[in-house]
This record gives structure tokens, C-alpha cells and sequence, in this order.
């Protein structure tokens, strides 16, 4: 039992160690911000970016840094899990990539606000939150759930064999293998029904290609097109 003397040089003590502590984790706190923050990264296309996100009320439907709506999906990391030229295109034109799935409002958005989005989101993947959210796995590959019964582990060798503009850009509306998107057709004998040069002029401008088709004109450059061309025209239907 504690004499009373000893019972307030126990409380003075440990309130003192407490308050040495939390000065110390405070001041180490702050310490880490700049180099957390990677505030010489915040450019003035990143402030545009940040303040055109604010006019638009985009933390309405998405969150960010934890703080926003959950109507539609988390974007701190999106960058990663998705890459510029899925990004640019659905800020381009969010119908045309998901015709009669997606609700975001075209913003009407020109091509100089959209780099400066970009820029913005870029740099918000690029902040040090101590693990928050999980950062995204797969190599930077964006793959919705397998099928049923896929063995583990066989997204991730189905997708390290892939073009990375397929992973972040094709797959979210196409499925090959039994992962990605249902929007657009199965992709895993379009190679029996197109050869290379059909999947280049279709990749380059599907509207030119087949009046009325459903795809979008995508901001592929023709290093790109010439790979997914390359790709896709190998996959053709297995003959048992």
C-alpha cells in the first residue's frame, strides 16, 4: 500500500514521463511531415488539380485520404491501380466507358484541367500514410475478382504476362481468363475472330472501324495499340 507521499510522487512522475513522451512523438510527428507530405512535389498543375477537385465537389461521391462519400470508389490510390489513360478516359467521357453502368457526371472537363487532375491524383498516391489505404497489389495491375474456382495465386501470373495498358485499361470492361469487367465482350478468342491489323484500326477508332460500336475511342498512342494488337491477336479459340 502507498503512503500518500508516495502515491503523489508516483502520479507526478508518471504524468511527467507521460507529457516527456508525448512532446517527444508530437515533435517526431511533425519532423516526418514535409518528407511524408512530399510538399516539393506539390506543383502548380497538382494546386489547380487540388482546386479544381474542390469545385467540383468530387469528395461528394469519392473518397480521399480517408475523407469523402463511398458512393464511388476510393481514388488515393487510384493512379496505381489504375494508370493515367484509364483515368484520363473516364474523366474525358465517364458514359462512353461504361455505357449504361456508370453514373458520374461529365464535368466537360478540357484536356489542360485533366492533366492538372491527373497531376493532383499522382501526387495523392504518392503521400506517405503510413500504409493507409493498402497499397494496391497485382504490380500495379487492376484486377477485379477471379472466377469462381481460380486457383490462388493465378490472377497475378495471368497478369504479369500481360501488357500493363491492358491491366489498367482493357480489363475493367473486358474479362480474358476469367477476370475483369462485363461491359465489353470476352476477349479470350478475339484472336480467332480478328487478326492484328483488324484489332489495330479497331483499338485506333472502333466508331470508323463498326459504326455504333459501344467502345470509345481511347487516348492509346500507336506503341500501344501496336502491343494490344500483338497480344489480343494471339488469343484465339483452343481446339480440344
Amino acid at each position: 500500500m502507498l503512503t500518500k507521499s508516495q502515491a503523489r510522487a508516483f502520479f507526478v512522475a508518471g504524468t511527467g514521463l507521460s507529457f516527456i513522451a508525448f512532446i517527444g512523438l508530437t515533435v517526431d510527428t511533425i519532423s516526418k511531415v514535409p518528407a511524408q507530405t512530399r510538399g516539393e512535389a506539390i506543383t502548380p498543375q497538382v494546386e489547380r488539380g487540388k482546386d479544381l477537385w474542390d469545385q467540383s465537389n468530387c469528395m461528394g461521391c469519392h473518397t480521399l485520404f480517408g475523407e469523402g462519400g463511398y458512393y464511388a470508389p476510393e481514388l488515393t490510390k487510384v493512379m496505381e491501380r489504375r494508370g493515367p489513360l484509364f483515368v484520363h478516359a473516364m474523366l474525358k467521357d465517364p458514359a462512353s466507358m461504361y455505357p449504361k453502368e456508370r453514373r458520374m457526371q461529365n464535368y466537360g472537363f478540357s484536356e489542360e484541367q485533366i492533366t492538372d487532375l491527373i497531376a493532383f491524383l499522382t501526387w495523392c498516391g504518392q503521400v506517405d500514410l503510413n500504409g493507409f489505404p493498402p497499397k494496391p497489389t497485382m504490380m500495379q495491375v487492376a484486377l477485379p475478382a477471379s472466377a469462381p474456382g481460380t486457383p490462388p495465386g493465378a490472377a497475378v501470373a495471368a497478369a504479369s504476362n500481360r501488357p500493363q495498358v491492358f491491366n489498367q485499361l482493357c480489363v475493367a470492361c473486358h474479362t480474358l481468363e476469367g477476370q475483369g469487367g462485363q461491359v465489353g465482350p470476352v476477349l479470350d478468342d478475339v484472336g480467332s475472330r480478328l487478326n492484328a491489323e483488324q484489332l489495330r484500326r479497331w483499338l485506333t477508332d472502333p466508331q470508323a472501324y463498326k459504326p455504333g460500336a459501344l467502345m470509345p475511342k481511347l487516348p492509346l498512342t500507336e506503341e500501344q495499340i501496336g502491343e494490344l494488337a500483338a497480344f489480343l491477336s494471339q488469343k484465339k479459340k483452343v481446339t480440344p
